[in-house]
């Protein structure tokens, strides 16, 4: 395990990303999510490290985002650090169609996945400004919360789960409640879904 660490730790130290990407239009210059996966792999490669990235679409209120984990494995035992980064689908952009709009979510996201797990600083600038006015409204943070309220969400109504007093007036969180019901219906339900689905099942 310490030898795992130590050689992600000189992976980070020698992976070097320069900007040498431009953008004209808005002066500046920045890095991609291919400049990076180029500097990382011989890298990788050569500290017996392999190097992993995944995309999930998922649905936070309203709007769709990519959220893209990058992981680094230990090829000569079960080790791993993985990193998370989220992007948010564009309502609208004009010449592209759906999947272009999703592309350029993923690269977005696995680009802010990878700088993290490589500890890439990138705050100096951002690579668009679309991107610059999105980091202003709306941090990662404010994502990660409504990710994990998108969670507590009833599989059937989608209504939010709360808590209740249980019985002898016990507190019940929303957590302990989601648990239950997964552990007995094997799926995320309200309290009245829940309540329901027993008595059909008891009927």
């Amino acid at each position: 395990m310490d030898n795992f660490y130590k050689r992600v730790v000189k992976a980070q130290t020698e992976i070097k990303a320069p900007k040498n990407q431009r953008n004209n239009f808005g002066n500046y210059n920045y890095r991609s999510c291919e400049d990076i996966l180029e500097a990382a792999k011989p890298v990788c490669a050569a500290n017996g490290l392999l190097l992993t990235i995944t995309d999930n679409v998922v649905l936070i209120g309203e709007r769709y985002y990519v959220k893209a984990t990058a992981v680094l494995h230990d090829t000569e035992s079960d080790s791993f650090v993985d990193n998370t980064a989220f992007a948010r689908e564009a309502a609208d952009k004009k010449g592209q169609d759906d999947s272009q709009i999703t592309g350029t979510a993923s690269s977005y996201a696995r680009k802010y996945a990878l700088n993290g797990l490589f500890c890439i600083d990138d705050t100096k600038d951002a690579d668009t400004d679309e991107y610059a006015k999105q980091s202003k409204r709306e941090t990662i943070e404010d994502v990660k919360a409504k990710f994990d309220a998108a969670k507590l969400t009833c599989d059937k109504c989608n209504k939010v789960i709360l808590g209740y007093k249980g019985r002898g007036g016990k507190d019940v969180t929303p957590e302990q409640h989601i648990a239950a019901t997964q552990k007995q219906f094997g799926m995320t339900l309200c309290l009245d879904c829940a309540k329901a689905l027993k008595a059909s099942d008891g009927a």
